[in-house]
């Protein structure tokens, strides 16, 4: 295992700035999400790490190494790409033998490192056949263990889950998380699917025009985005614009069009000051109806729009000049009781106030 870390990269493709002085830290053994729109830097940064792009500026370490321009195969990692890229005309096991055999590997320890790295991905009883007599997962399976044979200093992940179907790719999300951790590989993934890095990532990074935005775990970038970029590309949200009228205790009271809130600061480290314009974030999933009137973080309005699908049901509620997006699990304001005056109420610590 070993920690990587990107101090002030830059790179530039002619005119155009795709990595901006960018600093990152990716602990040893760490399952690392890079994350962001098309165009952010997110894959010319991880091609940086594979050493397929030289940084105009700045440095890459793997542990203590300077490996900024060290060329490609002295690097030591394994990359997966969108493309599963196996040679057709191979078996499975000469596929994953192939990176080994460029580096004059013995034959008995390519026979027993590939038996090792297919048995890793579940793929040993597959060795012999070739790359179509495979599903879309098995192929990612080979091309995994094709990664792995090599036993790299770090796995480079190009959203290898594109190319599956929604399926497929809910099984693999998991076989990846399990074979980096079992393998205690420090994994740089890139993706722009959000329930993939949610739900296996230790850590992540959200990119915007070759800067992060923010890093940290799952839950803490969901639940208190820093900006409102980050509020809006990891999963869906509310805004309501209001001005802060107090700030005290890391609590914020914000008048809105919707009424009075209390909620948290995105970024505690830049917070506003009195009477600036801020925008409030709200999880769709964390507003609750009531008939009644609750004491704090309450917006009166109607419900404009139902959608009811089974387990959760999805309702435009209209307040304020504007339709908040509500969902509830188990829903029971269904049918009749869905007209009339409703309100919506959110607790102050899922209220984040984001600066403009």
């Amino acid at each position: 295992m070993i920690a990587i870390r990107v101090e002030k990269l830059t790179k530039r493709f002619g005119s155009t700035l795709a990595l901006h002085g960018l600093d990152l830290a990716i602990a040893p053994g760490e399952l690392f999400f890079l994350l962001g729109p098309s165009g952010c830097g997110k894959t010319t940064l991880l091609r940086s790490l594979a050493g397929f792009h030289v940084p105009d500026e700045g440095r890459i370490r793997f542990g203590e190494e300077d490996v900024t321009r060290l060329e490609p195969h002295k690097r030591n990692t394994g990359m997966m790409f969108q493309s599963y890229a196996l040679w057709p005309h191979m078996t499975v096991a000469e596929n994953v033998a192939f990176g080994l055999e460029e580096r004059r590997v013995p034959r008995d320890e390519i026979t027993r490192r590939v038996g090792e790295a297919l048995e890793s991905v579940r793929m040993g009883t597959y060795a012999a056949r070739k790359p179509n007599e495979l599903s879309g997962g098995q192929q990612q399976r080979v091309a995994l263990a094709r990664a792995l044979v090599i036993r790299p200093r770090c796995l480079l992940l190009d959203e290898p889950l594109s190319n599956l179907d929604a399926r497929l790719r809910l099984e693999m999300r998991a076989e990846i998380r399990r074979v980096c951790k079992e393998s205690g590989l420090t994994t740089v993934y890139v993706t722009h699917d959000q329930k993939e890095a949610l739900s296996i990532a230790d850590r992540m990074a959200i990119l915007e025009h070759g800067r992060v935005l923010q890093v940290g775990a799952p839950r803490e970038v969901y639940r208190q985005p820093v900006c409102r970029t980050v509020a809006n590309f990891i999963g869906e949200t509310d805004f309501i614009t209001g001005k802060l009228t107090a700030l005290e205790a890391g609590r914020a009271q914000v008048e809105t069009p919707c009424g009075r809130f209390e909620g948290v600061l995105g970024n505690p480290a830049q917070p506003p000051a009195a009477g600036a314009i801020v925008t409030l974030s709200v999880r769709p999933e964390c507003w609750k109806l009531s008939r009644e009137a609750p004491d704090t973080n309450a917006v009166k309005g109607r419900v404009g729009e139902a959608v009811y699908l089974g387990e959760v049901a999805q309702y435009g509620f209209v307040a304020g000049g504007q339709t908040l997006k509500i969902l509830e699990l188990n829903p029971r304001f269904i049918d009749d009781a869905l007209r009339g005056e409703l309100f919506a109420s959110a607790a102050p610590d899922d209220v984040v106030v984001l600066a403009e």
